[in-house]
């Protein structure tokens, strides 16, 4: 592969600035892909039984709720749909959807004098009670966790915020889910005849939790970046990948790095160098596995 390393050189790949450049994750596709391409080519490089699984809807939650395990039949597993270069994800929030329905009492607008309660304005008031300066995206980072207003919908009579909340452990998700409920109820306070309902929904966990039993998941990754001179970093995720959800079903599967960068806005970026060497990593985890076998 050093042939195609010398012919990517530093290119850079961008979109438009008008719509998102979709690197994440096809950026991990190419790298998969390549991979396949050139184990396929390269018989003599010894590797265990490998298998390929793509899933849709992964930034909703949903990419692996039709994988049938069994039929899949692997061990264990990696996603390629990380960041930095030489990054290794081993561990990513655990999850949380909560949407507030508040039902409000709607009257005529001409004769609404100490009858009307706005459900609209019920949730608007639940929005600017949010802590201005924590637990929020804006203000967190690290290991931090934040509550997250994604949609808010409604009329006079009935409105529906729908919230993501993260956090890397149990008790920091009960946490931020009874801050929102103490806030809906302080405001509730000057609404007597309106209420609000929560339904609290889960999405994923912190992969952690599993990966930690298999050590050799990780370990074998990194010796794979050390052989083609890169500095292995494994670190946190403040997001998901399906790996979260497919570690639970019996799938230990940490995160290594495709090169993305500034994902889901429209200046997300890709190198071709850095995807590249994503390709001779998942090669070189499927050699090491061998050789480890």
């Amino acid at each position: 592969h050093e042939d195609l390393a010398n012919q990517i050189g530093n290119d850079i790949i961008t979109a438009s600035g008008k719509t998102l450049l979709g690197a994440d994750n096809k950026a991990g596709i190419a790298a998969i892909m390549t991979a396949t391409q050139f184990l396929v080519e390269n018989k003599n490089i010894k590797h265990g039984e490998i298998k390929i699984l793509f899933t849709p809807d992964e930034e909703i939650g949903r990419g692996t709720s039709k994988v049938d395990m069994a039929k899949l039949g692997a061990n264990f597993g990696y996603t390629v749909d990380g960041e930095s270069l030489g990054t290794i994800e081993n561990e990513t929030f655990s999850a949380n959807a909560m949407k507030i329905s508040v039902l409000g009492i709607s009257q005529h607008p001409g004769f609404a004098k100490n009858r009307m309660e706005s459900a609209i304005k019920i949730a608007g008031e639940i929005i600017s009670h949010l802590p201005k300066n924590q637990f929020s995206p804006e203000s967190t980072e690290g290991m931090q966790g934040f509550v997250h207003p994604v949609e808010i919908s409604g009329n006079v009579e009935k409105a529906h915020i729908n919230f993501i909340i993260r956090d890397f452990t149990e008790k920091g998700l009960d946490h931020l889910q009874k801050m929102l409920m103490e806030i809906t109820h302080k405001v509730l306070i000057n609404f007597p005849n309106s209420k609000a309902d929560f339904e609290i929904t889960e999405q994923y966990r912190n992969m952690k939790v599993v990966i930690d039993e298999y050590p050799q998941v990780v370990e074998y990754a990194a010796e794979a970046m050390k052989r083609i001179g890169l500095n292995p970093m494994c670190r946190s995720i403040r997001g998901g990948t399906d790996g979260s959800r497919l570690s639970f079903m019996g799938l230990p599967c940490p995160n290594i790095f495709a090169g993305e960068h500034a994902f889901h806005s429209k200046q997300e970026w890709v190198s071709l160098q850095d995807m590249h060497k994503a390709m001779q990593t998942i090669v070189g985890i499927c050699e090491i596995w061998e050789e480890k076998a």
